[in-house]
């Protein structure tokens, strides 16, 4: 079976779309990377390092240095499907990130959206 698109799609290709979306809403940029650190596990200049590398998403999330273990506390529907659902590990990675930024865009608070 074929690789979905997204797994070979650099994060930094779609990490401008994350931070739009975000601002778009009144939040910021540094929101955005407190998120995707608290996720993954990356130090903000790691993250700034994969981003400059254009590191693929599969492999972004395979190297993630540690990902958080409170990340399966993020329930909900990205793109018509059910998060906690999906069974592929890494599809369900990239779901998360996108729920937490639509979170973000939403307007919920920080400590909710870390799950703390």
């Amino acid at each position: 079976m074929a690789k979905h698109n997204i797994y070979t799609m650099s994060v930094a290709s779609v990490y401008p779309l994350y931070v739009m979306k975000a601002e778009k809403k009144g939040r910021t940029k540094t929101e955005v990377d407190e998120i995707i650190c608290w996720l993954t596990g990356y130090s903000q200049e790691e993250l700034e390092v994969q981003l400059e590398n254009h590191t693929d998403f599969e492999t972004f999330f395979a190297e993630a240095p540690q990902l958080n273990p409170l990340r399966t506390l993020i329930k909900g529907v990205v793109c018509g499907v059910r998060v906690e659902d999906i069974e592929e590990a890494t599809m369900r990675e990239i779901r998360y990130l996108d729920k937490l930024i639509d979170e973000l865009a939403k307007g919920k608070a920080m400590d909710k959206i870390l799950r703390k």
